[in-house]
């Protein structure tokens, strides 16, 4: 999915949280806490589009999102939607991407913990961007 492209679809973020969640069920959550990573990644970026945030002019200026623009994207997102759970689903993924994927110290039952919290992004995006 490029910058700028209205071809993201909340299809393919469901695809991709349900292949984390069967990564779970596989005992990986290394590979689960990647995917989850990339669904609240792409959840930002759809959102950050749709409403037209300076983040994601950035993003399309320097020819990609850095995770500085995702986070301040997440954070104004949620201070303008007045949904704090936006910034809460971000800092989670981020979480995962860091000590469930590169560090790989989380345990499945870790991971877990998010799920519910990922799931509510992937619903809230589907609303906001339908």
């Amino acid at each position: 999915m490029g910058l700028g492209m209205s071809a993201k679809t909340t299809k393919l973020i469901r695809a991709i949280f349900d292949e984390g969640k069967r990564y779970l069920d596989k005992g990986d959550p290394m590979q689960a806490s990647e995917k989850f990573y990339k669904v609240v990644e792409e959840c930002i970026k759809l959102l950050a589009e749709k409403h037209k945030l300076p983040e994601h002019e950035e993003a399309i200026k320097e020819g990609r999102w850095w995770s500085k623009l995702l986070t301040r994207a997440a954070r104004r997102l949620a201070r303008e939607s007045k949904q704090s759970m936006i910034e809460d689903a971000w800092a989670r993924a981020f979480d995962l991407h860091v000590w469930g994927f590169h560090e790989r110290v989380l345990e499945v039952e870790d991971v877990e913990q998010d799920v519910r919290h990922l799931q509510w992004l992937i619903d809230y995006t589907e609303g906001a961007t339908s």
